[in-house]
């Protein structure tokens, strides 16, 4: 007789209370314009598949175990040390180490909207969220981030998914006015944001957050890194798992990292195409957000002049059944009127406009 087991009722509560991260969709099949997860539309320097192709023979053995080429290149580009460096498996490993180690009873905080992926993994340490509302006019308000008392405040900087960007003064506010950790997650801020890494030498309360998915190409291999004062370096590094980072992620990271020609060429096209399809929508009367990441965020009207949730759901599922997708955020009220459309290549953003006129024509 086969052994009963009730994962559903034996799980921890909090666990058993957990909704995962939803990502965006993954098409199978041929034909689709994927502009829904953000990902760079052109491939990672050709200096990657050279580092990777190296590191086959070696696969046998253990990777190096901080990551510490990476981290030494990476520290020394922003005028630092190793030791205020740390590599994690994606920047989202990295937003778990940092809420396993100071996401204390006091709980943390966010800005809403934001990364879904906050919830998630203050959820997994069983602790509270406090929501810091947005409103419409995207400013961030200080009082209600002091007040919320957070062990650890999560901003993301260019704000997902709205893309606006917040300047080195308003981290600098939030910075003097709490006593908690800010995590400054800037895993756009490469396509035109200001980065806070500057203001490390002042404020032992900040960690900078980044990723190679987006601006390096490398969203396949999976590396993030955080910049901090040395003392939180040591306490992540405490509840990092052992070779964290495997061999051909980093050769990967410190390839595409050093090829500063070829990421600064792809980066400008990219921009150029967001403020393109940026004029397009203007055009149409469209409202969107000012964006610094690689996508839009965009609030259709529609040929009656209607605008709302369910002219952005219309235009979604429009898009959808011509294979062209997009992010929809139906559950928000600043979001739900809005559709995400990350910037593809050229030819798939004359698609995605080409899809929009035709549904002006018939919806």
């Amino acid at each position: 007789m086969k052994k009963e087991f009730d994962a559903a009722t034996r799980a921890l509560p909090h666990v058993q209370n957990l909704h995962a991260y939803v990502p965006g969709d993954q098409p199978q099949g041929t034909g689709w314009v994927k502009l829904n997860t953000n990902e760079n539309p052109y491939p990672a320097s050709p200096k990657v598949e050279l580092a990777v192709a190296a590191q086959i023979q070696q696969l046998r053995k253990y990777p190096e175990p901080v990551s510490g080429d990476l981290r030494a290149a990476i520290a020394e580009r922003h005028g630092l040390n190793s030791a205020n460096v740390i590599i994690g498996n994606g920047s989202d490993n990295i937003l778990d180490l940092i809420t396993r180690c100071f996401v204390s009873q006091a709980g943390a905080g966010q800005t809403v909207p934001s990364y879904s992926l906050y919830p998630v993994v203050v959820g997994m340490s069983d602790k509270g969220l406090i929501d810091v509302p947005f409103t419409r006019d995207m400013q961030l308000d200080l009082d209600a981030i002091e007040a919320s008392k957070a062990a650890v405040f999560f901003l993301t900087s260019p704000n997902a998914p709205t893309g606006v960007a917040f300047s080195l003064a308003d981290i600098t506010a939030v910075l003097s006015r709490i006593d908690g950790l800010l995590v400054v997650d800037e895993a756009y801020v490469d396509f035109g944001g200001e980065t806070a890494i500057p203001l490390l030498a002042e404020y032992q309360n900040l960690v900078v957050v980044r990723t190679f998915s987006k601006s390096y190409a490398l969203a396949g291999m999976r590396v993030g890194f955080a910049l901090a004062d040395a003392g939180i370096i040591r306490m992540l590094d405490r509840v990092r798992d052992a070779y964290n980072l495997d061999r051909l992620a980093q050769a990967a990271a410190l390839a595409a990292f050093e090829d500063v020609t070829y990421f600064e060429a792809q980066l400008q096209q990219v921009v150029a195409t967001r403020e393109r399809t940026r004029s397009a929508l203007d055009a149409l009367g469209w409202f969107t957000y000012p964006s610094a990441a690689n996508f839009l965020f965009t609030e259709p009207v529609d040929a009656t002049g209607a605008s709302g949730a369910a002219v952005a759901e219309s235009l979604f599922k429009h898009l959808k059944s011509a294979q062209v997708l997009v992010r929809y955020f139906p559950a928000h009220a600043l979001t739900c009127a809005f559709i995400r459309v990350s910037i593809g290549t050229e030819q798939e953003m004359d698609t995605f406009l080409t899809v929009v006129e035709s549904w002006l024509k018939h919806a």
